[in-house]
């Protein structure tokens, strides 16, 4: 995962830190361990947290422009509030594990899941989760990210998931597939967990972020740690506006959008919302010396 950062000695620096506060070597699982080991999402979150912040740190070190805004996917927002010097890396750690334990907690194993529909439009999604959920006894299915133009991921109780992937289908989707996860992320079955972390995020200090985030479930900045807080427990319940973000992005003049962590995912996403930003990802330590150097030049 992370063997492509090689030569940047703050990488491994990020790790051994992260390793350090958890008591758990994170770079041995990461190059060595099992894959189900790192699947595990007490696991995978603490893991995807520190791999961004360990190549925003890198980033930085190269000489990186400072972002004029910022925004994580999902969990990715708690790396941007690392970034944006609003919370400890320590504290971040401690929280997305937590994070991780309380999704998992709040719905039984084989209860919940998500899908992916494509080539559909929003509205379409939205009324098909709305039909099944008001028709259903006791099932909900909600929008839980809103990835790109014809992208969404739904989530929900698992009979509602297979209701909804047949009538997208019937109504014209171009693939409806079932997620291989077993938590139904942003969606209303992630109260309990939301409650959790409203108590947790009690305990940790915040700071106003020194880079304005668009946050996730609202698409808007904010400077009161309060409403962060706030905003980090709508999070879980509330679908992931990343169409907006990126768009809100375009609006507030960013011209590049530089992809902090492995992979370049987010980039495939923010081409298909406007292909008019110049996306940047640091997938491997080439990548961040290139991009680092392109926009120094500009």
């Amino acid at each position: 995962m992370m063997g492509g950062y090689t030569g940047l000695p703050v990488i491994q620096e990020t790790f051994s830190e992260a390793s350090e506060i958890l008591k758990q070597d994170l770079w041995s699982l990461v190059n060595n361990g099992a894959a189900d080991d790192l699947n595990f999402t007490v696991n995978t979150q603490p893991v995807m947290l520190t791999a961004g912040i360990a190549v925003y740190r890198a980033w930085t070190s190269l000489g990186g422009a400072k972002p004029a805004i910022i925004a994580g996917h999902s969990l990715g927002e708690y790396t941007a509030l690392v970034a944006a010097e609003a919370l400890s890396f320590a504290d971040a750690l401690a929280l997305v594990r937590y994070r991780a334990q309380a999704m998992q907690q709040a719905v039984p194993e084989g209860t919940g899941g998500m899908a992916a529909i494509l080539g559909l439009d929003d509205a379409i999604i939205e009324t098909i989760c709305h039909e099944i959920t008001t028709q259903s006894n006791g099932q909900s299915l909600e929008p839980a990210n809103f990835n790109s133009p014809g992208q969404i991921v739904i989530a929900g109780h698992i009979h509602a998931i297979q209701q909804g992937i047949e009538l997208a289908k019937a109504r014209g989707a171009k693939r409806a597939i079932m997620l291989p996860v077993s938590i139904p992320s942003h969606c209303s079955l992630m109260k309990p967990a939301a409650e959790h972390m409203k108590q947790q995020l009690e305990k940790i200090t915040l700071q106003s972020p020194h880079l304005p985030i668009l946050h996730n479930a609202d698409v808007k900045s904010h400077s009161d740690p309060a409403t962060i807080k706030d905003i980090l427990v709508q999070q879980l319940v509330k679908p992931v506006r990343w169409v907006d973000t990126i768009r809100a992005f375009a609006v507030a003049g960013v011209t590049h959008v530089v992809e902090c962590g492995p992979g370049k995912v987010l980039a495939g996403l923010n081409k298909r919302i406007d292909q008019n930003l110049q996306q940047l990802s640091l997938a491997d330590s080439e990548a961040i010396k290139q991009a680092a150097n392109q926009l120094k030049a500009m």
